[in-house]
């Protein structure tokens, strides 16, 4: 006689469909950087990654609100973040965000000054909090790869950087991240698509 399989349910609550409607909310009419691949996309990529790696709903949710302060604070806010979602997502999101804390609007601060008090600041946050903002870096070099695929050194002319300062970056990331602790799955990919923008 063939035991029966169990059928698993997912444990995300109703939580993660508030969180899907506010980031169609924020970011649903948005497109990627010269591109027509609506930005919603990249959330739900950085969300999924953080799922497969075995990620809580609160990073789930996170994931899927990681631009919100940087890209949206005119809708969004620290405040409301907290009280629909939580102090532990407010807490992941604002590790994503590399605009200062306040920031309402309007031009953000040069490209460089921002990326330095980011890299700053993650070097030292617990590793389990990091999750989400490597995810969001997974799913950007990767779109950098295929594009670069298609597009060639037309690509940089998106960037508010040069090509060499966008390389700096996501290794210098990646050193930070390492820095914090951070092992797994997630890091060792991140350390792969790395290599691959170095080498570009």
């Amino acid at each position: 006689m063939k035991d029966k399989k169990t059928k698993k349910e997912a444990t995300l609550s109703p939580r993660m469909y508030e969180a899907l409607e506010l980031a169609f909310k924020l970011h649903g009419r948005d497109v990627r950087k010269s591109s027509q691949v609506p930005y919603l996309a990249h959330l739900l990529h950085v969300c999924a990654l953080v799922l497969q790696d075995g990620g809580s709903e609160d990073e789930a949710v996170a994931a899927l609100l990681l631009d919100a302060l940087e890209d949206k604070p005119e809708k969004i806010n620290r405040n409301k973040i907290r009280r629909h979602f939580g102090e532990k997502v407010l807490e992941i999101v604002q590790i994503c965000t590399d605009t200062p804390e306040n920031y309402k609007g309007g031009p953000k601060p040069p490209w460089r000054e921002r990326k330095d008090a980011y890299l700053e600041r993650v070097g030292s946050e617990p590793p389990d909090l990091l999750r989400v903002t490597i995810a969001d870096k997974i799913d950007n070099a990767r779109a950098i790869l295929i594009d670069h695929r298609r597009f060639g050194d037309e690509l940089w002319k998106r960037f508010n950087a040069s090509k060499e300062e966008v390389q700096w970056y996501y290794d210098a990331s990646l050193k930070a991240y390492r820095k914090a602790g951070v092992t797994g799955p997630l890091i060792k990919e991140l350390k792969q698509l790395v290599g691959k923008i170095i080498r570009l």
